[in-house]
Parts: C-alpha cells; sequence; structure tokens
C-alpha cells in the first residue's frame, strides 16, 4: 500500500493535468477524496473522467455529472462505444492552458475504473497496455497522444483502505468468495438499489417491500430465494453471495439511454 500510495503522488508531482478516473456507475463511489485534496494543495488542475458512461441512463448521468462539477470538469466517456475522447482532449488542453510544450497528463483511480482505455480511447487503441486484470500497468509508459498531449501512463492506483471493501464488492474487483463480510457488502447493494432503483430491486427478486431496513430486505430476498437452513432460519451469507454474483453479474443494472 505504501508503494501505491508513492507512485500516485510521483503522478501528481510529474503531471501538469491529472485524469481522475472513476466509474459512471458509482460515481460517488469510485472518487477519492483525499486524493482530491493532495491535487488542491499541489495546486494541480484535474479532470473527473467518468468512464463507462455507455452502461449508465442518460439522466443520472446528468445529475451526477452536476455534483461533480462542483469538484472539477467532468467529461462522460466511453471507451468501448469510443464517445467523448474527442471532448477529453479538448478539456484536458482547455485546462492546462500551457503553450509552447507537451503537457503532460497523469491518469489516477481505483482498480478496473479503465484508466488505460482511457488513454486507448483519446491516444488512438493499442497505444496503451490494457488487461480486465486489476493492476495490470506495471511500470510508466509515456503514451505520445499527439495535440501535445503525452500520457504518463502508470499503474496509479488509489490504494484501498480495510474499510473500502463495499468498493471492491461493487466493481467487481473481489467476488463473493474473497470478501471477507459478503454480508455488508450485499447490504450496501440492497441500499443502493434502495436508493436509486426500488423497482428493479422489487421486480428482480420478486419482493414488495415499504421502508423496511436493508437487512430485513435482504431475508426477504432469502425466503423468496428458499435459501434456509436446516431449522428454517434464512441462510443469511447464500443470500448475501447470490445478492453480490447478480450484482456484479450485471443483473441489477438497467439498460441505459442513448448519450447525445
Amino acid at each position: 500500500m505504501a508503494s501505491q500510495k508513492k507512485l500516485v503522488k510521483d503522478v501528481i508531482k510529474k503531471a501538469d493535468v491529472l485524469l481522475e478516473v472513476i466509474d459512471a456507475r458509482f460515481p460517488d463511489d469510485t472518487r477519492n477524496s483525499e486524493i482530491e485534496k493532495d491535487l488542491k494543495r499541489a495546486k494541480k488542475p484535474f479532470i473527473i473522467v467518468m468512464n463507462k458512461c455507455d452502461l449508465v441512463p442518460k439522466e443520472k448521468l446528468e445529475k451526477a455529472k452536476s455534483r461533480m462539477a462542483k469538484i472539477a470538469p467532468a467529461v462522460f466517456v466511453s471507451s468501448k462505444e469510443r464517445f467523448g475522447t474527442t471532448m477529453l482532449r479538448h478539456k484536458i488542453l482547455e485546462v492546462a492552458d500551457i503553450q509552447g510544450r507537451d503537457i503532460h497528463v497523469g491518469c489516477i483511480g481505483y482498480p478496473n475504473t479503465g484508466k488505460s482505455s482511457v488513454i486507448n480511447g483519446v491516444a488512438g487503441r493499442g497505444k496503451a497496455s490494457t488487461s480486465a486484470i486489476s493492476g495490470h500497468t506495471k511500470g510508466v509508459q509515456i503514451v505520445n497522444a499527439g495535440s501535445r498531449i503525452v500520457f504518463l501512463d502508470t499503474p496509479g492506483v488509489f490504494p484501498f483502505d480495510e474499510h473500502d471493501e463495499y468498493i471492491q464488492g461493487l466493481l467487481g474487483i473481489k467476488d463473493s468468495t474473497h470478501l471477507k463480510d459478503p454480508i455488508g457488502v450485499a447490504l450496501k447493494i440492497i441500499e443502493k438499489l434502495v436508493d436509486e432503483d426500488r423497482e428493479l430491486l422489487e421486480s428482480f427478486y420478486k419482493i414488495s417491500f415499504t421502508d423496511e431496513n436493508s437487512y430485513d430486505l435482504l431475508e426477504m430476498i432469502g425466503l423468496q430465494c428458499n435459501f434456509l437452513k436446516k431449522k428454517g432460519e434464512i441462510d443469511e451469507n447464500r443470500t448475501a453471495v447470490r445478492i453480490i454474483n447478480d450484482w456484479q453479474k450485471g443483473l441489477l443494472h438497467r439498460e441505459k439511454t442513448d448519450i447525445e
């Protein structure tokens, strides 16, 4: 963890502009407020890149962008759909406001938010090595993206603290078999769905609820799935694993609407 923190600080020091890559599906959860404070202390401009926007309804994206705009300029990007990369390129040039030399751009964020894919989207496919495996980028790569933009492609990964297991569950960095507290993670997923899409939660698990808490809902789901122990008690762990697996497989996300 110490080496990761040092690496992130080195990226901040060397770059003229920083991209904080977050997952558009979980914009608030995949921000790192401590790193943002470091950026402000270092007086380094940064852009919040909301990657994977093709997986999120437009209305939700716009609300998240409004929140992010209070912190830093925000740009929607879909590396998969090659959407938003031209806008990101223009935003880098605008925010940097540097003339007469190349602009060094650092790219940082949590694992699996798609940092190298964002770089490839701006620079052209295949310029930076990408992989679905967390932590794939092993050393610094200089990636010339044209128009005086030079990426410092590094691992640039925010280290997780012990209390960040929820984020790891959300992003699929750890599956249910590797989570220390699958029930706690499942409860967080339920809370997120209650806040953002109650109808989907009800329809998917065929339950109906009013003001029950997340633990009550977990038990309702377990009962509906017939996950019972020998004495008829709800098997909470098995239920939690089912919820986490459904979430990580994308079954608990609605189809997105088109982004204009």
